[in-house]
Formats: structure tokens, C-alpha cells, sequence
């Protein structure tokens, strides 16, 4: 299984251009073939490449906290991405065990508690010069701070410390011993800031050196955020209708870029069209869940995050000549968490495309009930038998040997999936493909 690395030091891996691992210690490589895929194919770890991807579009290091999840537990994994021609190196370190998040439905039956789960997280991380790399958003709140505008900021220009009973400043001590630090008193410095108490920890880059903290804030009298429906109308209707109205322009005209509607085109100008279109949608989803109401839980569209596990897997799906074909054209709200989401969808998605055969078809479906929204992945490959249906949704267990896989895949994303509300189920007979429905509840 998956876990921290017995050797403390850092973890090493390669991501090439299209988001592949091409190279990983062998850490880094039971995580990736714990997500159900392997070296030389997309990186099926969603947060990690999400850093190797922004690293890719910045064109400088970059560097995040991260969470993988492995079969019985979770990892907090401190991630540096660096840009290396046309190559990401990726730098792991922390690797720290965490107990993996339960059901929600275990505090109805006493197995955790619904109260800690929604507790806000204040959370922080800056890199060695004190500049923020990360920051929650309820400690921007607290703070009074603008998150978008936070990034890269001097930490003490966000919070004004304050010396201890002895006249100093553990931050400020911390930094020229390079050693964790706790009780730094501080205040937000924007008008209606609020105080903190900082505690944090040293993150070492690849070469030992000190790289920067990484911690929490204790809030008194921290509040989660409120549900009140006057202060959730975030976003101003009118500018939602706004700027819907052009980028809807704007991806109805890339997207006749792309059909070459209006005559012959080279296919890559036909492709900065897809791209277009692609930005285009995403701003969209970002408006839509700017003015989404936040009482009603986190929104996620299973369609736009199937298109996005969908990409991860073009490279492997063309390499043996598999189409993958999305089934979805509008959206499809459901309650989640986006990450936790996509890493289910690549497993399912990455689980087909190795069984069916080469030239096969893996379609994607959507359907909307009255109280769920699911997505099912349906292949052409050999199918499964009943009475193997739920041995494969145990650890280390694999319908055949010969896909490879770990046979870990399926155990995660069930886990991952009723540690949302949902589940992941199967329907399928020997000579019928399979098909695996990820099913959420609806938002």
C-alpha cells in the first residue's frame, strides 16, 4: 500500500509536457499506481499535478501543500514543481499520515463527529523569504485580506506581530534558527482584521535547505463562515448576467473555430480554438459557483470534472487507440469536493481504458435523480463475474492479472466517494463490459 517513505529525505519525480509521469522513486510510484495508473502515463495524483501544472503555466517553481489518498489513510505531502525545458521536476516532501476522512453519515450511526467536520480550517504557508505561497480562505476572512491578492505578499504586511512576555517574536526567531515556532501573537493589518495566534513548521526544499513554514492560526472566537442569505449573494446577479452573455459568445465562436464551420482551417488553429472555448467554459463554472448559494454545501459539476479526468486520460486512451466519449452536454450539480472527485473519475476512467480492448469505446453517461447525480463509465472489455463484483472493491484485489494495477484504485475511489455522501457501484456480466457509477448527492 501507499504510505510515508521510510527515509525522511525527499521524494523525486519527472512530469513531461503532457502531464505524464515519466520518471518517480518508488514513493511516488506506489502513489501513482495506488490512483490506478502507472509510470509513463498521465499523472493520476490530482492535486500534485495540479502543481505541476501551474508550475508549467507560470514558467517558475512553484510550490504547494498537497493531499493524496491512499487506500486506508490520507497523505499530506508538501509538493515543489520546477520547470525544466519542456519537463516539470517534481520535489515531494512532509508525507505525513493523516486518518482518511470518514462518511458523513458516521456521526448519525456514532462513528465521527458532523461538528468537527465542518470546523473552518486556518491554514498558512509561506516560502523562505515570509512570502505567501498559501492561505486559507477563513483565515483570509479573519485576516480581512483579499485571497487572490494575499499571493506572494510578505506575511508581516497581511499580520502585524507582536512580541511575547519576554519582548520577542517566535516567528521572528524561528527564522534565523530555522526551527518550527508556536504562540506568535499577531493582528490582521487591513481595518477589521482580527487577531491570531501562528504556530508553524520548517518545509526543507530538495537540496535540506530551509524553504519556508508551513502551520495553522488559532482563532479566538472563530465562527464558521456564515450561512446568512444576504451576506451568500456573493456575486451580483446582474454582473453574473453580464458576463455570461459574452463568454457564451465567445465559446459559441471557438467553438466554430473548432467545427471549421466557416470554412477550411489547419488543424492546430482549429485546436487554439478548443483551447479558447476550454478557458472559456471554466470561467464560467467559476462565475457559476461565485454565485452559487454556499448554505446549501460545496457545488461541483460531474460533468466538467468528467471533461476534466477525461484530458489526464487522452494520452493512454490514444496510445492504444481507445475513444473516449463524453455523454454530457449541460451541467451536472452535485455535492462534493472537486479534488476527491476528479481522482475517483480517473480511476474509474484510467480502470476502463485498461480493460477494454484496443480500438474499444469507453462512454461516459450522466443521470440526474431526485435527490442524486451520478456518472457512469461503461467499457468494452471482458466484464466481470458476480461473484468477483465485490472482491474487486477490496484492497489489493484485480479482476486479472493482466491489466496490471495495483488493485488499489477502486478500493480509494469507493472510499473517497462515501467519504462524500455517495458511492461507487458496479453492473456487469462476463463478455459485457463493465460499467462503475459514481453517484453523488445532487446540489
Amino acid at each position: 500500500m501507499a504510505s510515508a517513505p521510510s527515509d525522511p529525505r525527499p521524494v523525486f519525480g519527472r512530469v513531461d509536457r503532457s502531464g505524464r509521469l515519466i520518471g518517480a522513486e518508488p514513493a511516488l510510484e506506489a502513489l501513482q499506481q495506488a490512483a490506478g495508473s502507472r509510470i509513463g502515463q498521465t499523472l493520476a495524483l490530482p492535486q500534485i499535478a495540479a502543481v505541476a501544472q501551474l508550475a508549467r503555466k507560470l514558467g517558475i517553481p512553484v510550490a504547494r501543500p498537497a493531499v493524496a489518498a491512499a487506500a486506508d489513510h490520507d497523505l499530506e505531502l508538501w509538493v515543489r514543481a520546477t520547470p525544466e525545458g519542456e519537463e516539470i521536476a517534481l520535489v515531494i516532501e512532509g508525507w505525513n499520515v493523516r486518518p482518511a476522512a470518514g462518511p458523513r453519515l458516521a456521526s448519525l450511526l456514532g462513528g465521527g463527529s458532523e461538528a468537527e467536520a465542518s470546523q473552518p480550517r486556518f491554514e498558512w504557508a509561506t516560502d523562505e523569504e515570509l512570502r505567501v505561497i498559501s492561505l486559507s480562505p477563513e483565515l483570509a476572512e479573519h485576516l480581512g485580506v483579499d485571497l487572490a491578492e494575499a499571493a506572494g505578499q510578505a506575511l508581516t504586511r497581511l499580520v502585524k506581530l507582536e512580541e511575547d512576555e519576554a519582548g520577542e517574536m517566535p516567528l521572528i526567531s524561528a527564522v534565523a534558527a530555522r526551527r518550527g515556532f508556536s504562540a506568535q501573537r499577531g493582528r490582521g493589518r487591513s481595518q477589521g482584521g482580527k487577531s491570531v495566534q501562528l504556530s508553524g513548521e520548517v518545509v526543507t526544499g530538495a537540496d535540506g535547505q530551509f524553504a519556508g513554514f508551513s502551520g495553522f492560526a488559532e482563532v479566538e472566537g472563530a465562527e464558521a463562515p456564515s450561512t446568512d442569505a444576504g451576506r451568500t449573494a456573493a456575486f451580483d446577479l446582474a454582473l453574473d448576467e453580464a458576463l455570461r452573455s459574452p463568454l457564451d459568445r465567445i465559446i459559441e465562436t471557438a467553438q466554430r473555430i473548432v467545427e471549421r464551420a466557416d470554412g477550411p482551417l489547419r488543424s492546430d488553429y482549429a485546436g487554439y480554438g478548443n483551447d479558447i472555448a476550454a478557458a472559456a467554459r471554466h470561467l464560467l463554472s467559476v462565475i457559476q459557483s461565485m454565485s452559487e448559494d454556499p448554505s446549501n454545501g460545496r457545488t461541483v459539476d460531474l460533468a466538467a470534472l468528467a471533461a476534466e479526468a477525461v484530458v489526464m486520460l487522452d494520452a493512454p486512451a490514444e496510445e492504444r487507440g481507445i475513444t473516449i466519449a463524453l455523454g454530457a452536454n449541460a451541467p451536472l450539480h452535485a455535492s462534493g469536493e472537486e479534488r476527491a472527485v476528479i481522482q475517483v473519475l480517473v480511476n474509474l476512467i484510467g480502470n476502463a481504458v485498461r480493460h477494454s480492448p484496443a480500438g474499444g469505446t469507453v462512454t461516459l453517461s450522466f443521470v440526474r435523480t431526485q435527490g442524486t447525480a451520478s456518472v457512469t463509465v461503461s467499457d468494452e472489455g471482458p466484464g466481470i463475474a458476480p461473484g468477483d463484483q465485490q472482491r474487486i472493491f477490496e484492497r489489493f484485489e484485480r479482476a486479472n492479472d493482466e491489466a496490471g494495477g495495483t488493485g488499489l484504485g477502486l478500493a480509494i475511489s469507493r472510499r473517497l466517494a462515501r467519504s462524500l455522501g455517495g458511492d461507487v457501484t458496479l453492473d456487469s456480466a462476463p463478455g459485457q463490459g463493465a460499467q462503475f457509477t459514481l453517484t453523488l448527492p445532487a446540489a
